[in-house]
């Protein structure tokens, strides 16, 4: 009754598992690699700071170029105002309008501006470093969930192997079972070694689907994809490099290690810009301006006249009025462009901003920034560090790896004689099935120990070799 639930619990796992990868489309390494770098959401992040680091070296950039900036309004005042036009006090309805135009350019201030230019420049080469940084760990991260998702499928097919095998000398002796001739002990042993060989193959089946779903989460991809299996058997040779040289070449290549550089050299230049504001600001400027207002007469003369000029003369106490001659006149408005013609000024000189105490401001922003240095130097020490240790330890796996898979194929090719040798001897009926058992897991387990071996070699290659900048 157990047999018959293990089994039955096999095959619906198995249904399970082939509902899940049955719609998986096949493709290559270099498809999945294309697919993760278009879709990949941590090297889209990356991208966007790069895009952010552009806009701000671009600013920089831009602010060594002179200020240029107009003005213009119009309104309409009501009641007691200033006549813009003549500075008078008038208490009316006036329509004021004036326009300027200024230009300011920063000729001297420490070299500020150009140290920030240079400083963003830094920034944004660290940046682009970061994008390519980003862009190695993702080809490597699928590479490496590539080749697992391989070592999967190689597991898988071992297991089904082993499952075939079993399955076969368990139909062998039924026969002899229902026959009663065989006995009923080696046949019950085989039961039971098919029920482990069943769950052994859903266990490899399930490590199979987990791996997939690590490669599909790298490629970001709604389509179900799976790998395609390797035609040929996986090169296994002597690695040429130490530790050391891939240490010295990652130093000079790994695109972490030069954005942390270039980050340094940044912070330098951050402390330049702090510096420069002990020392004085120099600055031209030019300015033109005009102006109009509604409350600007233009006065015509149109004659002479005689008006009463409010005093008078006596003679011989007869009081008499005084005349005077004036100029008649009449006004009219002077014309919106008139005014703004007639009106231009312009002025142009030179403004120095010197300073004497700030509360101590550019003395604390120099200090910042050196501290801000210390934790870049600090920061790519940290970085070399660990990627020495990483190297090393990847290098001592690597180197592990080959030993293990020269041992372990000497191991597979014993246990596989002595497999051939147990099985013969058992279906002669010569062995029991312990002894077939043992022989069976022996090389069964040979055979999956060398294939882990095998693809744990190939993950640390690929990991020194993206150090060494060849991913």
């Amino acid at each position: 009754m157990t047999f018959k639930l293990s089994m039955a619990l096999y095959f619906i796992a198995t249904l399970v598992l082939f509902g899940q990868t049955e719609q998986r489309i096949a493709m290559t390494l270099e498809e999945c690699i294309s697919l993760a770098i278009e879709n990949n959401l941590d090297l889209k992040s990356t991208k966007l700071t790069k895009e952010t680091w552009d806009v701000n070296f671009n600013q920089n950039k831009n602010a060594l170029l002179p200020r240029v900036n107009g003005s213009y309004n119009l309104g309409i005042a009501n009641g007691r105002s200033i006549d813009p036009f003549t500075n008078g006090i008038v208490n009316q309805e006036l329509t004021f309008s004036n326009a300027a135009l200024g230009l300011d350019f920063v000729a001297f201030n420490g070299f500020r501006l150009i140290n920030r230019w240079k400083q963003a420049k830094l920034n944004l080469r660290s940046a682009e470093m970061e994008v390519e940084a980003a862009k190695q760990s993702v080809i490597l991260n699928v590479t490496l969930t590539y080749l697992q998702v391989l070592n999967a499928q190689d597991l898988v097919k071992l297991a089904e192997s082993r499952l075939t095998t079993t399955q076969g000398q368990l139909d062998r002796l039924r026969s002899l079972y229902e026959e009663e001739t065989g006995n009923p002990a080696e046949y019950h042993d085989l039961q039971g070694q098919l029920a482990l060989d069943a769950s052994n193959s859903v266990e490899r089946k399930n490590n199979l689907e987990i791996e997939l779903i690590n490669l599909n989460t790298l490629t970001n991809t709604e389509t179900s994809i799976t790998a395609v299996p390797l035609n040929t058997e996986l090169e296994f040779e002597v690695y040429d490099y130490t530790a050391q040289e891939i240490y010295e070449q990652a130093l000079q290549v790994f695109p972490t290690i030069k954005a942390r550089d270039l980050s340094l050299e940044a912070a330098e230049k951050a402390i330049a810009v702090a510096r420069s504001q002990y020392v004085p600001e120099i600055s031209l400027f030019a300015n033109l301006n005009t102006n109009y207002s509604s409350a600007a007469k233009l006065f015509n003369e149109t004659g002479t006249g005689i008006a009463e000029t409010g005093d008078f003369v006596t003679i011989n106490n007869q009081d008499y009025s005084v005349f005077a001659q004036e100029t008649n006149f009449t006004s009219e408005n002077i014309p919106y462009r008139d005014q703004f013609d007639n009106n231009l000024n312009s002025s142009i000189g030179v403004s120095v901003s010197v300073p004497i105490f700030n509360g101590f401001r550019a003395k604390n922003n120099v200090a910042l920034e050196k501290i801000k240095k210390e934790e870049a130097q600090t920061a790519l020490a940290q970085i070399k560090l660990d990627l020495k240790q990483s190297i090393k330890r990847s290098y001592s796996a690597m180197a592990t790896a080959f030993e293990r898979y020269k041992l372990l194929q000497d191991q597979v090719d014993a246990y596989k004689e002595s497999f051939r040798i147990n099985e013969i001897r058992f279906n002669n009926g010569v062995s029991n099935s312990v002894d077939y058992i043992i022989s069976k897991n022996n090389f069964d387990n040979a055979q999956t120990n060398l294939a882990n071996v095998k693809y744990e070699y190939a993950l640390r290659v690929k990991i020194l070799e993206y150090y060494r900048g060849n991913i």
